[in-house]
């Protein structure tokens, strides 16, 4: 097993404690933000908090349909959650599961710094292309652009 981590920080104006709640209703909103991406997310055991398993459908036209995932910690004192896929072809064949570290660093202007690693646990010795590194850091940031956008739409949902 090789261990394969891609990184990514987007700053952003809005106040870290407002993206961590709304990445708590990420199953809610991203399908509604960003369908480009996201079919939906579907609660399949749990409560939305940590050991809740979630189904992914991804949309039309991505390399990638599926996906399951389980919420490993949310820490609203560090503003930070986590959560591994598990079982789909999101996987991409490269990877047994993928660990999504996210956390949300408040800056001095108010607005906070978006960092998300995913640590992936490869299958043997294959790793991830430079392509399918940019499809994975470009939908993440795309994703994460709507849920801004979603944010600053409603100032007063978070």
């Amino acid at each position: 097993m090789t261990l394969f981590n891609i990184d990514l920080e987007i700053p952003s104006k809005v106040a870290a404690p407002k993206l961590f709640k709304a990445y708590l209703d990420f199953n809610k909103v991203a399908p509604k933000v960003d369908p480009e991406t996201y079919k939906s997310v579907e609660i399949i055991k749990g409560d939305g908090g940590p050991g809740t398993v979630n189904n992914i459908t991804f949309a039309d036209g991505l390399p990638f349909t599926n996906g399951k995932s389980k919420v490993d910690t949310i820490d609203a004192e560090n503003l930070s959650l986590s959560y591994t896929i598990f079982e789909g072809d999101v996987l991409m064949g490269v990877s047994d599961s993928a660990t999504h570290h996210i956390k949300f660093i408040p800056s001095a202007d108010g607005g906070c710094t978006y960092k998300h690693t995913i640590v992936n646990k490869c299958i043997g010795d294959n790793k991830f292309t430079d392509d399918q590194v940019k499809l994975t850091k470009e939908s993440f940031n795309k994703t994460f652009k709507a849920m801004e956008a979603h944010i600053n739409a409603n100032p007063n949902a978070y």
